[in-house]
């Protein structure tokens, strides 16, 4: 694949195959097996010193999930891939792939309530400092970058509230201070947003959302571009020789693999020692959901922006945010970044305040009342309740959700059914 500029469509279906030599079995096999024989002695010892590539053990790599890395990857545009057990798990094990007890990272303050626990409470307890700034505020980000910081990280659209992250501009002050850009971007899947076109340098995705597709699977992946340059001393775990590899410094000791030794360090160290490995069952599921990713995430957004047009028509609708959306404080930045459609994701208040809101979210028909989204299938939820509700009241009007806030995932439904079920629900709003 890597010998023609293929298409992203193309890419979807193809990327990150070859055709098993001996059964020549067209589709990705399912490889349900724990470890790998070894040549011999040498070759065991070459996979393990990193002086060569290959199968070990399950717990590092396997052959179904590679298919899904390098079909990501490529898709992202990334130089590799990997995948980890869950999107939570994702972004945990980025940031302690480069931060260390004393270090510190900015971070928009609109993130997913799971993240911004897990930035705010989690991290601390391991001597790791979040500082949270408002989203494309530049002279605060830029007041909060100190010699203990190590990276910056940002979602491409917040959750829940959908403001869009201007990656162009935070890609510049990372440049600007040597370090990494780390973007969550689970909101806009590589079909409608690459973000390290713009300037990031390590993108996360929730496999369990719009790649994965159908609710099937839990599972998360980290792409690299493979360009930042490790070998700044202040990124001590990538300089100092690290005792649980014989002493490997990651920046300077692999030699033509060394453009990849973040996603080499967060295998080795993440993967091997630490154990959040995504089953090969799983990894199968959701290269299923890719193939059909470019045609999804297109109706997603066809179907979210009608949407959100009825219901800034709607006369009980106190207001409507969807990036595309004529109007949108995030429209302009929409045009950008996101020319072809800006995801599944809308959210609305009504005129009736907070009550009338779980009211409406607890008899809505056709809608699924869960937490997730991404699915095949409409959703519904109230986020202060439930998907944030561990944040404080501070913290929640902080980061732009309000108590009545409702949180739609728009499937493929037709969008007259979609339409009608929201109208339906509507008017039984007093």
């Amino acid at each position: 694949m890597a010998k023609k500029d293929y298409r992203i469509e193309t890419l979807a279906i193809h990327a990150g195959q070859e055709i098993e030599p001996t059964t020549l079995a067209r589709a990705v096999p399912v490889y349900r097996t724990t470890a790998y024989n070894f040549k011999n002695s040498e070759h065991g010892a070459n996979l393990f010193a990193l002086k060569e590539l290959g199968n070990i053990y399950s717990r590092l790599m396997n052959p179904t999930n590679d298919v899904l890395e390098k079909r990501l990857a490529a898709l992202d545009k990334g130089a590799a891939g990997l995948t980890l057990s869950s999107g939570t798990a994702a972004v945990y094990f980025t940031i302690t792939n480069i931060l260390k007890q004393g270090d510190e990272f900015v971070t928009a303050s609109n993130l997913y309530g799971g993240t911004f626990t897990q930035f705010d409470a989690i991290l601390p307890q391991q001597g790791i400092t979040a500082r949270f700034t408002p989203v494309n505020d530049f002279n605060a980000v830029e007041e909060a970058i100190n010699k203990k910081t190590k990276a910056i990280f940002i979602e491409t659209i917040g959750n829940p509230v959908l403001d869009v992250a201007d990656i162009e501009g935070y890609a510049a002050i990372a440049k600007k201070h040597h370090l990494p850009l780390i973007v969550d971007s689970t909101f806009t899947p590589p079909t409608l947003l690459r973000p390290i076109e713009y300037g990031a340098n390590i993108v996360i995705h929730s496999l369990s959302k719009w790649i994965g597709g159908h609710g099937t699977g839990i599972g998360g992946v980290v792409i690299d571009d493979g360009k930042f340059d490790w070998k700044d001393p202040k990124f001590e775990l990538y300089n100092e020789p690290d005792r649980g590899y014989h002493g490997l410094r990651f920046a300077h000791d692999l030699g033509p693999l060394s453009p990849l030794a973040f996603i080499l360090r967060l295998r080795t160290v993440g993967l091997r020692n630490q154990g959040p490995t995504l089953a090969p069952d799983a990894a199968w599921i959701f290269l299923q959901g890719v193939e059909s990713l470019p045609l999804r995430a297109a109706r997603h957004s066809e179907n979210a922006l009608k949407v959100a047009e009825y219901l800034k028509k709607h006369p009980k609708v106190a207001w409507v945010r969807y990036p595309t959306l004529a109007g949108d404080s995030s429209n302009t930045l929409a045009k950008k970044y996101l020319p072809n459609g800006s995801g599944g994701m809308v959210v609305f208040g009504l005129k009736a305040g907070s009550d009338a809101a779980i009211k409406f979210v607890d008899n809505i028909e056709l809608f699924s009342l869960l937490a997730n989204v991404g699915d095949a299938k409409s959703l519904i939820i109230h986020p202060a309740s439930t998907t944030h509700s561990q944040l404080s009241e501070e913290a929640q009007k902080s980061s732009g959700l309000g108590a009545g806030l409702i949180r739609l995932s728009i499937g493929l439904e037709h969008v007259d059914d979609i339409i009608g079920a929201l109208d339906d629900g509507l008017k039984a709003v007093k």
